[in-house]
């Protein structure tokens, strides 16, 4: 459906990376190309800073690189492999830089590092100072360039990197100055949905995935694991231990955080001090493989009930106000022994019973008095499938929980029966753009379907990386584009697959983001052009409406060629063939109303074709124990399903 997306590509395209520039107004000196007409590059997540200078430059064939001393080592390999991305084949090793560079060099390492504060003086650059922050800076100097990029710290570097990475796919790199830094310190996912849990390669996908987004926090508590739930007590397999020290070691190198959440809610005693002990122990092996961050999840229980008489005896009756006092007792525990087995280890994390909402309770009030300030609070917003979230809305959370809270957000997951048979694949919005000043982070509760799901997540950690400057629907593009390894047909089918997936439901009857609104506008002009419009008018709407028939159909094949990552396509097979089918029976609609107004009798052979295939695709299932709600797959619905059903009505049949 390329007209379908003329208008949204013709926006897209003003921001998006140029891939070839014209030889006019250009000068080719030595390896610098010298152009008036530079456009300012698209980076994901956008930056805080982002200006342009004169001219571009061309990498060429050979670069100089300069890697300060301490370097982080996951950045410079990062650069490395973005320039032999880029065509250049030979990268030489350099120590310091020339008084006037007569080649390509780039300068790689921290803003404290002497070769790289030259660095930044000779572009007329500062660095930013801010934690995570980074400046990269590229400027062309008489017969070469110079490209600097400056981390403030490590992760910082790593973000250089990575917006170099991106510049780098270009045929030139702009001269430009970039100064950027998150605007919230956690930014990431946590595997916290019920049903199939992920697999081990699909979580490895997922951090290199993050890692391309600037994400920094990863939190692995699959609510399936009987280890980290059920059996939470006792040690995991050996082999099982094995896997996920691999998940920590990659997570590492793409400078994420591996959180491991237990949730022993269930079945805990809060005052019992084997329960205590057992819990420390979990966490002891994992700390054997690396694992420094951990959360306790005590939501999704009864906690106006004990477990154990002797929670009754050492807090009394059971309730909400018992409840937050025992959490609060257990979790400063916990903390203080994590703090005495490592000082610098990031603090404790926990999601409360009452996670939703901000309004006063018992519970709040004594979590809010006896829980340790270091302990950071999880809450998912004003109710577990929030349709916004506002800055006072934050700032109530902040006033009930007695600290700024770490955003769970329940988007793009598809747990809940609302969401049976949906990919969750719209855009991240209406979450006020400010939130930054009242949340410590976000994280994403994704899908089943590992690969759909980073979808909505790019947004996700590009409003959390900067939420004033966040735009939904270039990130949404940006999001495709990267599924489609920059393929332009590829990404305008899957921004059409999107559209097929677009609706948000919440836990009640309303959803927080309608279902297919460009495809929607595009079935209502042909209505109103066959009630409303003359003869010209309307054979003129079902003629695009053939065309843009044959394109929807065409989308499945698309996808599933052109794809970067095979895995996409995989775990959206019946949607996929839902749609092909669906497709279908759009181009015989479209065929039936061009033979009805025609006067053909073919008409109703075409739209009893139409319905037969309607009905076959409307019967595909989910795949069969992927997803916690099995059942018929929706494509569009309430939308091409109802047009499909309405066409033979819309023109009247000799």
């Amino acid at each position: 459906m390329r007209m379908f997306f003329t208008s949204l590509i013709a926006v897209m395209l003003g921001g998006m990376p140029v891939f070839a520039q014209t030889a006019a107004g250009t000068q080719l000196t030595g390896n610098v190309q010298v152009s008036r007409s530079a456009v300012l590059p698209a980076i994901f997540p956008a930056p805080v800073s982002m200006t342009l200078g004169k001219g571009s430059i061309l990498l060429g064939k050979s670069v100089v690189l300069v890697v300060a001393p301490g370097a982080d080592t996951a950045a410079t390999a990062l650069v490395r492999a973005a320039l032999t991305a880029a065509g250049v084949e030979t990268i030489t090793t350099g120590k310091q830089l020339p008084p006037v560079p007569d080649k390509t060099y780039i300068v790689i390492g921290n803003d404290d590092a002497a070769v790289v504060r030259s660095a930044l003086s000779k572009s007329d650059a500062v660095a930013d100072s801010h934690a995570e922050g980074y400046t990269l800076a590229s400027v062309t100097m008489g017969n070469g360039a110079l490209i600097t990029l400056a981390g403030h710290d490590a992760n910082g570097l790593y973000y250089a990197a990575q917006t170099f990475r991106q510049l780098a796919q270009r045929s030139s790199i702009p001269a430009l100055l970039i100064q950027d830094h998150p605007a919230m310190s956690v930014r990431g996912t946590i595997e916290g949905f019920y049903g199939a849990p992920w697999s081990m390669t699909d979580r490895e996908k997922h951090l290199h995935f993050l890692a391309t987004v600037k994400a920094n926090t990863y939190v692995y508590t699959p609510k399936d694991d009987p280890y980290a739930r059920d059996r939470w007590r006792e040690p995991y397999p050996a082999a099982t231990l094995k896997e996920l020290s691999t998940l920590v070691a990659i997570a590492r190198q793409n400078h994420i955080n591996f959180v491991y959440a237990i949730s022993p809610g269930p079945t805990m005693c809060f005052s019992d001090p084997a329960d205590l002990k057992a819990l420390e122990a979990k966490f002891s092996a994992l700390r054997t493989i690396g694992v420094q961050s951990f959360y306790v999840a005590l939501d999704d229980i009864e906690y106006k009930k004990w477990n154990c008489a002797l929670d009754s005896t050492t807090f009394g009756p059971s309730g909400a106000e018992a409840a937050g006092i025992a959490q609060a007792k257990l979790l400063n525990a916990v903390q203080a022994n994590l703090s005495a087995a490592d000082p610098t280890a990031p603090p404790l994390i926990m999601v409360p019973t009452e996670y939703y909402d901000a309004k006063e309770s018992p519970y709040k009030a004594a979590l809010r008095k006896y829980l340790d300030p270091k302990v950071v609070v999880q809450w998912t917003g004003t109710d577990v499938v929030p349709p916004a979230i506002s800055v006072p809305d934050a700032k109530a959370a902040t006033k009930a929980f007695g600290r700024k809270t770490l955003l769970w957000d329940n988007y793009p997951v598809n747990d809940y029966g609302q969401t049976t048979g949906r990919l969750l694949m719209a855009p991240y919005v209406k979450r006020e753009a400010g939130l930054s000043s009242e949340l410590t982070g976000i994280l994403s509760n994704p899908m089943n379907q590992e690969a759909p799901s980073r979808v909505a997540v790019t947004g996700v950690v590009a409003f959390a990386w900067n939420d004033k400057g966040y735009d939904a629907e270039r990130t949404w593009y940006a999001a495709a584009r990267e599924l489609a390894g920059g393929d332009e047909r590829t990404t305008t089918a899957l921004l059409t697959f999107f559209d097929t997936q677009h609706m948000a439901p919440t836990f009640g009857s309303q959803p927080w983001q309608e279902q297919a609104p460009k495809l929607k506008a595009l079935l209502d002009g042909v209505r109103a052009a066959i009630a409303y419009g003359d003869e010209v008018t309307r054979r003129q709407a079902i003629a695009h409406l053939v065309q843009q028939a044959d394109q929807f159909a065409g989308v499945p094949d698309i996808i599933r060629s052109g794809v970067v990552d095979t895995s996409f396509a995989q775990q959206a097979r019946p949607w996929l063939d839902a749609m092909q089918l669906w497709g279908r029976a759009l181009q015989l609609t479209a065929a039936g109303l061009d033979a009805a107004d025609k006067g053909s009798p073919a008409a109703a052979r075409h739209f009893a074709h139409a319905k037969q295939l309607a009905a076959a695709a409307a019967a595909i299932q989910s795949i069969k124990d992927a997803t916690r709600f099995e059942g018929a797959i929706k494509i569009a619905d309430g939308v091409l399903d109802e047009f499909v059903a309405a066409a033979p009505t819309l023109i009247a049949l000799e």
